[in-house]
């Protein structure tokens, strides 16, 4: 039961801040929008946890994204609270609360990605590894921004801007995956050990 601890209280803070984040949403649209990727991807993990558990790295990272997803789904992210107190505080330009969900964007998927190919497939550690990581979640940042441009094409425009939350920014889809970028590579630099000790632990425990 111990081994389940710390996923169980990691799933248990993921479903109260969606269900607190469905609660009179700013927009209701916007908020499935927003959510949406987060209910498949945590059905998916829960799906094939006892044939594939992940890493206590790889499942709190998703559980603090998913969060960050709930609030500003929840907002909408040019109108999160925090976001604005920081512009007001700092004077910026605009509510920046959205750029730490890409940086996020970049750190959540490496990481997944990085376990999926070290545990999967041949490629063990190195720079072809921290490339190939950093690649794939530079993709899904893309992907992303691909998805927002056609949701704001195909959908309510109204909702489809809100869902982009560029904020007149023109610059606002490039910041994103950059910052998803930064995230991908600090994420690898920072805690690429633990995540290998991590990994040789979830191994010895299959074993």
């Amino acid at each position: 039961m111990r081994a389940y601890a710390s996923p169980l209280a990691a799933a248990a803070i993921v479903l109260g801040g969606l269900l607190w984040s469905g609660v009179a949403p700013f927009d209701r649209g916007v908020w499935l929008m927003e959510v949406s990727p987060v209910m498949v991807g945590i059905t998916a993990m829960a799906w094939r946890w006892r044939r594939f558990p992940f890493t206590p790295l790889a499942v709190w990272l998703v559980a603090l994204f998913s969060v960050i997803i709930a609030v500003g789904g929840h907002y909408t992210y040019a109108l999160v609270p925090l976001g604005a107190w920081a512009q007001e505080a700092f004077e910026l330009s605009r509510n920046h609360y959205d750029r730490v969900g890409h940086f996020l964007q970049g750190v959540t998927p490496a990481i997944l990605a990085r376990e999926l190919l070290l545990r999967c497939t041949p490629l063990r550690c190195g720079k072809a590894l921290f490339w190939v990581v950093a690649s794939i979640a530079l993709a899904v940042s893309a992907m992303y921004e691909i998805l927002e441009w056609w949701s704001a094409l195909a959908v309510d425009p109204e909702a489809g801007i809100a869902f982009l939350g560029s904020q007149g920014d023109t610059w606002d889809a490039q910041w994103d995956m950059a910052l998803a970028l930064t995230g991908a590579v600090c994420v690898q630099l920072l805690f690429g050990r633990l995540h290998d000790k991590q990994l040789a632990q979830l191994e010895r425990g299959a074993a």
